[in-house]
């Protein structure tokens, strides 16, 4: 029934009135409406002002000239955001978390806004919550004590009938999760993984992707539902689905096994894509879902790689990829890059890897710096798969050399080297000496090292080897690694002596014209190498007999003339002279001279070489100074060892090419008495007597006993060693007199063998039979004494070398010497790393025929975070019935 006279004519009240009832205009809707009339009616004094937008708060940052004006702008803002969000119910709190957002990513702190993240994901509104897991990724963390507080909200929204709000709590928990809360939602997840909405499907796959990153354990719930992503026509769910797959194979050998069943399914759906015609929605330039195509070939790659079967299967389909795919765009590059890393990873047939490497040669005509950088990084990678391939393309990796991209010549010369062969040495040392020359410093310290390393592996023939190593000496300058010095100099000393000679000969020509161009200082290595090869063989350089050997070097070119000892001797002062050049290679130059005194014949060279050498003798430097102090007296006092101290020195070793499974050398047994080099024991003959024995005498030896690393010890070595201990012995009734005696040996003034024969100093009797050694700077050595085994006139002593040192003490070397009437055997030592409270023992064994008193001299060296130590004492602290 009806009631005209209560109905209201709508259509003629005012337009503010006319309001029919909206279903949209829901419950805050209306707050806010309200909200916006209480203001609109409220005194200003109560009043809360409408907060600014996000875009206007961007235009004021954007504005500031200063940051501190910047700053000025965030904090007002943040003060505000504070204030509204002590309000229970803020209508703008979506609005503020924006904007709280945006002043996080400039990197201001934002931490206060993490409940109100909460609040906006507990709301009903879409928008709100959108907002909300945004602040929650971008603010919160496994590490702050609210992320245990968003837990119940995502399982709620897991379980939501809006896919987008599913959607959005997928990616939250993908994010955020922590271990614990992604094992308390796994089944959540797996759950939403056999939804029949692809949308929530492929959001799922992708936040079980990140749980199994994070939580590994979890990969087997997962299993069963993942297989089935691959029978989903929807290329987003086949994409994460094999994102899926790819991680767990990568992860687990187990799963690896599991899902190379799936390689069929693999190469179905790669050959449809390859043969599907235009599809709108998936094509990229003319390429039918590329991005689909790159994962296949990567999850096709590692089910591949070391199984003969899945290689098998996959072969066709990757040929057909590398044939078909479109190379002008650079989607078409992307897919046959992941093509050529699969054919290379996997056990393809020869002729697919041909094709695979010959696409890396057409990358490398593209005009695309990235994709010939690519090209070349891939060849590098695979060019020990099949090298010979790799070799056909060397002219256009030489060419690469040349690029002006810097990024792209590391990689050619990097590739270069790992080209070179027994075949191509000669061609590709000329363009690598090229590069050289031209390259920046930062390159020349790394290929001017690989040179050498090549030419000593693939030289050709000897003379070829030398004047690739002075070539390279002359275009890396000081770039040259400090190892190369002695490296090369390794090679000179064992050459043959023609080759010696030729060294020396091509090495002056060298030296004479960075001399006489003043550019000697940007080539010292190459000064140190030539200085100590001219001494060493000075006398070949200028003698006649230089004439006869053939100076044409690998280029033809022969620009040498033999030069006179003056004119050697002059470009040695214009050198020392210098001021540019280090100490270090002044120190070569100055013994090089004193050597070649005894090299050279004339006498005005000798009298021009000494006084050189005397001027060195009040150099500033204390090092050069002392250096040319003692070798002023081989001119004076030991005129007569001058001959036998700078003699040619033998042939070096190469180093031990054996190394411990801790990685460092090996050393060699230590030499035993009668292996001493021959010109130690010249020297040892003028020192304690080079006379026959007679029947009364007793055979005297002083052995001294080295690691490997100084098997070649300077003779200086066992002077400084045996400096002020007795060699006769005390007791004797009848001391044979030295042979040689000379007034000169007793002076004072010597400094190479000061001391030699002064008197010991008086003994410290000790009633132990441990017996101090050395005690200094934390490190303890004593000798442990053993006597009577294995006869009477034996002793065994036990050398104990504890540190207590917070560092270790590493290259550590135990050295002693005896008196002639004593025979000295050294066994190898335990070790040459002292830890730190560590111990080395060292075990020597000493003859006494004569049962005199045994004094000992020792010296330790070792290198700790200070650098090199060495110190020395004499122990005369031995029982006195040792050999009684």
């Amino acid at each position: 029934m009806a009631y005209p006279m209560y109905e209201v004519d709508w259509s003629v009240l005012p337009p503010e009135q006319n309001r029919r009832f909206n279903p949209a205009f829901n419950i805050a809707t209306i707050k806010q409406v309200v909200n916006e009339a209480i203001e609109r009616v409220a005194p200003v004094s109560v009043r809360m002002p409408t907060p600014t937008r996000l875009r206007d708060l961007i235009r004021q940052i954007r504005a500031a000239r200063t940051a501190a004006e910047e700053r000025s702008v965030v904090n007002k803002e943040c003060a505000y955001i504070r204030s509204t969000f002590r309000e229970e119910d803020s209508v703008w709190r979506c609005r503020n978390i924006a904007k709280l957002l945006y002043i996080h990513m400039l990197g201001y702190p934002a931490h206060f806004g993490q409940l109100e993240c909460l609040k906006l994901i507990a709301s009903s509104r879409f928008t709100d919550k959108r907002v909300g897991y945004l602040g929650a990724m971008l603010l919160l963390d496994e590490r702050q004590d609210v992320h245990l507080l968003i837990t119940n909200c995502l399982k709620n929204d897991l379980n939501s009938n809006t896919q987008f709000v599913v959607g959005l709590a997928l990616c939250t928990l993908g994010a955020i999760a922590s271990p614990e809360m992604a094992r308390d939602l796994a089944s959540e997840v797996e759950r939403l993984i056999k939804s029949p909405n692809a949308y929530i499907k492929k959001k799922a796959a992708l936040c079980a992707f990140r749980i199994i990153r994070r939580v590994p354990d979890l990969m087997e719930m997962f299993l069963p539902a993942t297989r089935s992503l691959l029978t989903e026509k929807n290329h987003g769910v086949l994409i994460t689905g094999v994102t899926l797959i790819t991680e767990m194979c990568e992860n687990s050998p187990d799963t690896l096994n599991h899902f190379k069943k799936i390689v069929p399914n693999l190469v179905r759906i790669l050959k449809n894509l390859i043969l599907a015609g235009y599809s709108p929605e998936h094509d990229v330039s003319g390429v039918s879902d590329p991005f689909l195509q790159v994962k296949i070939l990567r999850l096709l790659r590692i089910l591949g790689k070391n199984d003969a079967e899945a290689s098998e299967a996959m072969n066709d389909i990757l040929a057909q990829v590398a044939t078909n795919t479109e190379t002008s765009k650079n989607v078409g590059n992307t897919i046959l890059y992941e093509t050529v890393l699969s054919i290379m990873d996997i056990k393809s047939e020869s002729s697919l890897r041909v094709l695979a490497v010959n696409i890396l040669g057409r990358f490398l005509l593209n005009n695309d710096k990235n994709i010939r950088y690519v090209a070349l990084n891939t060849l590098l990678r695979t060019v020990h798969v099949d090298t010979s391939a790799v070799q056909r393309h060397r002219t256009t990796i030489l060419e690469c050399l040349k690029d002006p991209d810097i990024s792209i010549r590391r990689r050619a010369m990097e590739l270069s080297f790992a080209l070179v062969n027994q075949q191509n040495i000669r061609s590709m040392m000329k363009e690598l000496l090229v590069f050289l020359e031209r390259s920046e410093p930062e390159f020349k310290a790394h290929c001017s090292s690989a040179m050498l390393l090549a030419a000593e592996r693939y030289a050709p023939t000897n003379k070829w080897h030398l004047d690739t190593l002075f070539k390279v000496f002359l275009k890396a300058g000081n770039y040259l690694r400090d190892d190369t010095v002695s490296s090369t100099i390794q090679i000179i000393s064992s050459a043959p002596a023609e080759r010696q000679a030729y060294a020396a000969m091509r090495l002056w020509s060298s030296l004479e014209r960075s001399a006489l161009s003043g550019d000697s200082s940007d080539k010292q290595p190459l000064v140190q190498v030539a200085t100590w090869t001219i001494g060493e063989y000075g006398d070949l350089l200028v003698s006649e007999a230089s004439n006869a050997i053939s100076m044409v070097d690998d280029d033809g070119v022969d620009d040498f003339e033999r030069p006179r000892e003056e004119y050697v001797i002059d470009i040695y002062q214009k050198l020392l002279w210098s001021t540019q050049l280090s100490i270090t290679t002044k120190e070569f130059l100055l013994l090089s001279l004193a050597k070649l005194s005894t090299r050279f014949t004339s006498q005005p060279s000798q009298d021009k070489i000494r006084v050189i050498i005397d001027t060195f003798g009040s150099h500033i430097h204390i090092e050069l100074q002392q250096r040319g102090v003692e070798l002023s007296q081989l001119y004076r006092q030991y005129a007569h060892l001058r001959p036998a101290l700078l003699e040619r020195m033998p042939p070096m070793e190469a180093p031990s090419a054996r190394a411990r499974d801790d990685g460092d050398a090996e050393p060699e047994p230590l030499a035993e008495p009668q292996a001493l080099d021959n010109h130690q024991d010249a020297l040892l003959d003028l020192i304690i007597g080079s006379e026959p024995l007679t029947n009364g005498d007793t055979e005297h030896r002083t052995d001294v006993a080295t690691n490997n690393n100084n098997n070649n010890t300077n003779t200086n070595d066992i002077l400084d060693l045996l400096s002020g201990l007795e060699l006769t012995s005390t007791p004797a009734p009848a001391p044979a007199p030295l042979p040689t005696p000379t007034p000169s040996l007793n002076n004072n003034a010597s400094l190479l063998l000061d001391g030699l024969f002064a008197a010991p100093p008086p003994t410290v009797k000790q009633p132990s039979l441990t017996v101090p050694a050395l005690d200094k700077a934390g490190l303890v050595v004593v000798l442990e004494v053993e006597h009577g085994a294995p006869a009477p006139a034996c002793a065994t002593l036990t050398m104990r070398a504890r540190s207590s040192r917070p560092d270790p003490l590493t290259e550590f070397l135990f050295q002693a010497a005896v008196p002639r009437t004593l025979q000295l055997d050294m066994m190898s030592p335990s070790g040459t790393v002292l830890p730190p409270q560590g111990e080395i023992t060292q075990v020597l064994k000493i003859n006494n025929p004569s049962r005199t008193p045994l004094r000992l001299r020792i010296r330790v060296s070792y290198v700790c975070e200070g650098g090199a130590v060495l110190e020395q004492a004499e122990v005369n602290a031995f029982p006195a019935d040792l050999f009684n």
